[in-house]
């Protein structure tokens, strides 16, 4: 369980999890291989993440233009989040872990709608950690929801990390990261350890965070 000072400190940590198909073809797999490699450095992020400061991650599963991949993949995608959710129910709940959801759900399968929905109850009451998976999400839609609704459209993003080497945003977040600190990584997404994850905030720690103000004066 995270420390007094950590639990304080409640950073608000997003992840593009970039370079499962490409972690698969380097070893000559399927891409669901590299999919279900991704789904463990899930794993071992979550765990880690309590401890690391960290109160909410959200993470980037499936977004609305992932929907022009081929339908097979898509399908893997879609029933690999159904089986996720079957089987770390528990091991959530056991770790205090809040599961939540942003995106669409009129697109998604009616079996896995149903299945998010009995998660994020069962886990309602978790507070070591909020757990958002974005599926079926474009930011761009999110804000265009939030102008009409009035309401913005989540928590502000401290530190976005993104892995394969990619260096952009690709329609994730882009209201809560209007100041975050964005940390990229050569390494694919099923590479991504507990390590990375603290090199990333070590990094992020060691900037100067000004929100447009002027840098403070050195005593």
């Amino acid at each position: 369980m995270p420390s007094s000072l950590q639990r304080k400190e409640m950073l608000h940590v997003a992840a593009i999890m970039d370079g499962n198909g490409r972690w698969a073809r380097a070893r000559g797999l399927p891409r669901r291989e590299g999919h279900r490699a991704g789904i463990e450095a899930l794993r071992r992020i979550v765990k880690a993440a309590p401890d690391a400061g960290i109160g909410t991650l959200t993470v980037h599963a499936f977004s609305a233009a992932n929907w022009k991949r081929p339908p097979e993949e898509v399908a893997d995608l879609l029933k690999l989040f159904e089986q996720y959710l079957d089987s770390e129910t528990e091991a959530l709940v056991a770790d205090g872990v809040r599961l939540s959801f942003i995106g669409r759900r009129d697109r998604l399968p009616e079996n896995l709608v149903a299945e998010m929905t009995r998660t994020e109850a069962v886990t309602e009451w978790g507070d070591a950690l909020t757990l958002r998976v974005a599926l079926d999400y474009s930011a761009r839609e999110a804000i265009v929801a939030a102008v009409k609704s009035g309401v913005t459209p989540g928590p502000d993003v401290d530190l976005l990390i993104r892995t394969s080497g990619e260096q952009r945003l690709s329609d994730f977040l882009l209201w809560e990261c209007a100041y975050a600190e964005l940390y990229f990584i050569e390494k694919n997404w099923p590479d991504f350890a507990a390590t990375d994850l603290t090199a990333a905030l070590t990094a992020f720690r060691a900037r100067e965070r000004r929100f447009g103000a002027l840098a403070q004066a050195a005593e």
